[in-house]
């Protein structure tokens, strides 16, 4: 069953948020188990929701390929991400807009 991920940096921008997401290529090379990404401003800061196959999936992906990434680009979103797992009752990807 798919999960959701909510991630809230409580002092990122929009400008940090684009600098990673360059260096993940999401688009053309897709992690394994990722389902659907949003990411805009929140109160404060900056927010993500994703939607994952699993909670495992997505804590692959923050260790094998977001932490690196990041490191090797010296790019940094300021203190750790809020995060919050939610169970994820019916997720129509297909309607998505």
């Amino acid at each position: 069953m798919p999960v959701g991920i909510s991630q809230r940096w409580e002092k990122g921008t929009a400008e940090q948020y684009e600098a990673a997401h360059r260096l993940l290529n999401i688009e053309s090379d897709p992690p394994d188990g990722f389902l659907v990404h949003s990411a805009g401003p929140v109160h404060g800061g900056w927010g993500v929701i994703d939607f994952w196959e699993s909670r495992a999936h997505f804590d692959t992906f923050i260790g094998e390929r977001l932490r690196p990434a990041m490191e090797k680009a010296d790019v940094s979103l300021g203190p750790p991400a809020e995060v919050k797992e939610f169970p994820v009752h019916n997720l129509d990807i297909n309607s998505a807009a």
